[in-house]
């Protein structure tokens, strides 16, 4: 029974939170004690135009039963749309924390802006989604990579018209 108010109360704080979250996945496991909800195998959650899928995706809650964060793992993929910003990519585990807005991914993490046409690559990318800031951790090993589109610009007319006599 306290398994399926726990389960409850995930919707109902997702609800209330924000837009609806539809997460699916083979099966699920809720753990009361440690306020958490796992969807294992092929999970994925959906969130209006947004949505992440991962081998598994566990949901923590605090102290209130809010929705604390959400952790995608295995091989991970995603698409994130929020207001102006649109990002594709990967990673081998996606953090989301609801109240921040802002995803954490970490191992072999890629992203792609879609809006402004660039893409980022790094051991950890923290991508704040109001901002639209973006921190990226590399190593020696494996650097951070950057790759944009530069707007070529197009030099002003100099010439001038010739007066016809």
């Amino acid at each position: 029974m306290k398994t399926i108010i726990l389960f409850l109360l995930f919707f109902l704080s997702i609800t209330l939170y924000a837009q609806k979250i539809n997460v699916t996945s083979t099966s699920m496991t809720a753990e009361d004690m440690k306020k958490e909800v796992h969807f294992i195998d092929n999970a994925k959650a959906v969130q209006g135009d947004s949505w992440i899928h991962g081998d598994e995706i566990i949901v923590y809650f605090d102290e209130n039963n809010q929705t604390k964060k959400y952790v995608s793992v295995g091989t991970v993929t995603f698409e994130f749309k929020e207001k102006e910003n649109h990002y594709t990519g990967s990673a081998n585990k996606v953090t989301y924390f609801p109240a921040k807005s802002t995803y954490v991914l970490v191992g072999k993490a890629i992203i792609d802006d879609l809006i402004n046409k660039r893409h980022v690559n790094g051991d950890e990318i923290t991508l704040d989604m109001t901002t639209g800031n973006a921190n990226v951790k590399g190593s020696k090993e494996k650097p951070v990579k950057f790759i944009f589109d530069m707007q070529e610009k197009k030099p002003k007319n100099t010439k001038k018209k010739k007066d016809k006599k």
